[in-house]
């Protein structure tokens, strides 16, 4: 009795939001050496993959100002490639460093969205207590004010 063992091959990821982690060292790498500032629409396609697969990450999907949380991060990534500050010599992915420089500016985003929001809660309460306020004080004359008193 013979068994056959067979090994799975991998297949290549179809996914729209993958990075292909040589490719994109690869393309790091020809833009550092081009020393340009006009950076490559393939890589700036990897940056926006990067940020787009982030967000859909199950602690970010649901949030309704993703869009600017995306666009943060892209801004950031680029602005990381721009001032090259990757260093290809120690070895270290790039999609990892990618990932997290994403993943801080969606967090600083949600920083920025709910001191913004506390701001606005807030200043609701304040008006809404400055109304109620108000309104019990105008209550409280009319109840003292009796027609009576004026027909002395």
């Amino acid at each position: 009795m013979t068994t056959k063992t067979s090994k799975k091959k991998k297949k290549k990821k179809d996914n729209q939001y993958y990075v292909n982690g040589k490719e994109f060292a690869s393309a790091i790498k020809d833009y550092y050496a081009e020393n340009t500032d006009i950076i490559p629409d393939q890589l700036a396609i990897y940056v926006k993959k990067i940020a787009d697969g982030l967000s859909y990450a199950p602690n970010f999907i649901n949030y309704s100002y993703k869009e600017d949380m995306v666009g943060d991060a892209i801004v950031k990534m680029l602005s990381a490639l721009r001032h090259k500050r990757f260093d290809l010599d120690n070895g270290s992915n790039p999609f990892s460093y990618f990932t997290t420089i994403a993943f801080h500016a969606f967090i600083n985003r949600i920083k920025k969205e709910k001191k913004q929001r506390d701001v606005i809660s807030e200043y609701q309460e304040a008006v809404y207590n400055d109304l109620m306020n108000t309104e019990v004080g105008e209550s409280q004359r009319k109840a003292s004010y009796s027609p009576e008193d004026t027909d002395s």
